[in-house]
């Protein structure tokens, strides 16, 4: 690169800057310039406008060409992702990458689920949002698996409180101690067939809940915000801004503030480090569509483009100071993988409530918090840690006759009426952090822009398939004691990613000789770069962890602002 001038210096030079649009990036753009920082925010894909972009929001499968199935050439385009089904739909599939214009290498399989443009996945997320509590902030220190969280319940419940407040988080106080209660807007409703399953299993197993599920779905009109209108189209982008995006809920208020200048098609390559005053200095930036090489600096940078990502970045910003990546004095960059398992859990049919229904599609389903695990009493001897279950009862609709061989008017009647209840589950386990979880860089395989590709070299193990195995004998025993019939088990373990809940490869500690991050999501050798995305994870829990990534986002905002102005970066 050729050396700026003064002046184009000065234009690349912001405060702070935000790399990363997602959950945490929205968040941290947010937080940024709401306390007053020229912030540059960053994303390596295309720019996604709240309500115009929503090609799909309001489209039924008859609107869709093919009725809303893919193309051969559109699933090829994907034999990674549809691996699973997730990104299977048209509705959906233009939020998920290609996998072939955007690779990556594996050792072992890991199916990664990504969303490369502004918003990034806090589009289509599921929005259960749970609050971690001391049973998983203390448990590697109880049990001996990685290292001890720098922080407890007590540093993190107030960023919980405010992180709810702002997002709009809607459920039921419960006073259970493992799953804390949080500022909730009204919940949802369990229908009658929930119901009737709750009592059965807290009849039976008075230590076990069936509740609301947690969800980043309003009930109530906030600012600029329409309350859920029940269509269960979040991930298509949600047009009232109901459902929790950065669309919706936090780049509209970094953007009212005009500290913002965002930036989409700008893959950040690496972190800039100055030797003589230990600090980085700012970002190399590859334009996505022109290919082009610019230079952004700042005082402080915040790393949020996703676990992998951001982790990918620090491996390759090297130096004489890091020959093996910024930060990466302990060797822990890049290890200690963690994701929740998925596969295991049952089903079944529920007799009566023949002339019950609900109204609208309940954007959200119960959930059972764990059980396992939590004392002297429910421990098991074949696993450490525990699982929660997340699930739902409905009818059947007018698809169940896709599968029939019947035709006539008799049968499209039939048809037009509510099908029998069923009912399902499935459980979402916790992950221990494995030093030999990794990923690493393969700069034999570069992509298209000259960038090393990530490689994985992960799996879930015998603690984890061991816990899926309880997950679905637990859920098949629930379901029986609760009145349920025709119940079918599984206790299938599927790869590790899928979970769409990768963590921990830049994770948070006490001692910098065995961790990555501090207390505060400081690089430990490089005090203004913060990680505050899944990378900075020290256990996975069983909760699904986004609600935490917004919480200790905003608290790293807000220590990282009164550094700077005390000039301690």
């Amino acid at each position: 690169m050729a050396n700026l001038n003064l002046d184009q210096k000065e234009s690349q030079t912001f405060d702070a800057i935000v790399v990363g649009t997602g959950v945490s990036g929205g968040w941290a753009a947010k937080e940024l310039c709401e306390k007053g920082l020229k912030t540059l925010v960053l994303d390596r894909g295309r720019n996604i406008k709240h309500i115009e972009d929503y090609k799909t929001a309001n489209d039924d499968p008859w609107d869709m060409e093919f009725k809303g199935s893919l193309t051969r050439e559109a699933l090829a385009s994907k034999p990674k992702q549809t691996r699973s089904t997730v990104p299977g739909r048209k509705e959906t599939t233009d939020y998920f990458v290609n996998d072939l214009e955007n690779p990556y290498q594996e050792d072992k399989p890991f199916d990664w689920i990504r969303g490369y443009h502004v918003g990034g996945r806090s589009i289509m997320w599921g929005r259960q949002s749970y609050r971690l509590s001391d049973l998983d902030f203390t448990a590697n220190i109880t049990d001996g698996h990685g290292v001890d969280w720098p922080i407890r319940y007590k540093d993190i419940a107030p960023w919980y409180d405010y992180a709810e407040r702002h997002a709009g988080i809607s459920g039921s106080v419960e006073g259970i101690p493992h799953l804390p209660d949080g500022q909730f807007m009204p919940p949802f409703t369990l229908n009658c067939a929930e119901l009737m399953v709750k009592e059965g299993i807290e009849k039976t197993f008075p230590e076990r809940h069936l509740i609301i599920g947690r969800t980043a779905n309003i009930t109530e009109a906030k600012d600029h915000r329409g309350k859920c209108m029940a269509r269960a189209r979040c991930s298509r982008g949600c047009p009232f801004g109901a459902a929790f995006s950065s669309q919706a809920a936090t780049l509209p208020y970094a953007e009212k503030t005009g500290n913002m200048t965002l930036r989409p098609h700008s893959i950040v390559s690496q972190v800039l480090y100055d030797p003589d005053s230990g600090r980085a200095t700012g970002v190399t930036v590859i334009d996505q569509q022109s290919k082009e090489e610019i230079t952004y600096y700042a005082r402080t940078i915040f790393l949020n483009a996703s676990s992998m990502a951001s982790t990918a970045i620090l491996l390759n910003s090297k130096s004489d100071r890091f020959p093996d990546g910024m930060g990466n004095d302990s060797g822990e960059l890049g290890h200690n993988i963690m994701d929740h398992s998925m596969g295991a859990g049952a089903a079944g049919t529920i007799d009566g409530f023949e002339d019950e229904y609900y109204l609208g599609r309940r954007p959200t389903g119960f959930y059972i918090p764990r059980f396992r695990n939590l004392d002297k009493a429910t421990r098991r001897k074949d696993y450490l840690r525990g699982f929660g279950y997340q699930g739902g009862a409905s009818r059947a609709n007018w698809k169940r006759g896709e599968k029939e061989f019947e035709f006539g008017a008799e049968f499209k009647e039939s048809l037009f009426k509510p099908g029998p209840w069923g009912i399902a589950l499935g459980g979402f386990g916790e992950c221990l952090p494995y030093h030999e979880n990794r990923m690493y860089l393969d700069y034999d395989q570069p992509d298209q822009w000259g960038l090393p590709t990530i490689t994985f070299d992960a799996e879930f193990r015998e603690n984890e398939r061991n816990m899926c195995k309880d997950i679905g004998e637990s859920a098949g025993e629930m379901l029986e004691a609760a009145g349920v019939k025709n119940v079918s088990t599984r206790s299938k373990i599927t790869n590790i990613g899928l979970g769409i809940h990768e963590m921990g490869t830049a994770r948070m500690g006490r001692d910098p000789k065995t961790s990555v991050l501090n207390a505060y999501n400081q690089v430990h050798a490089v005090p203004n770069v913060f990680v505050t995305d899944g990378a900075c994870m020290t256990s996975s829990a069983c909760q699904n962890p986004s609600l935490t990534y917004m919480a200790l986002t905003a608290r790293a905002a807000d220590y990282a602002v009164k550094q700077l102005r005390n000039n301690n970066l």
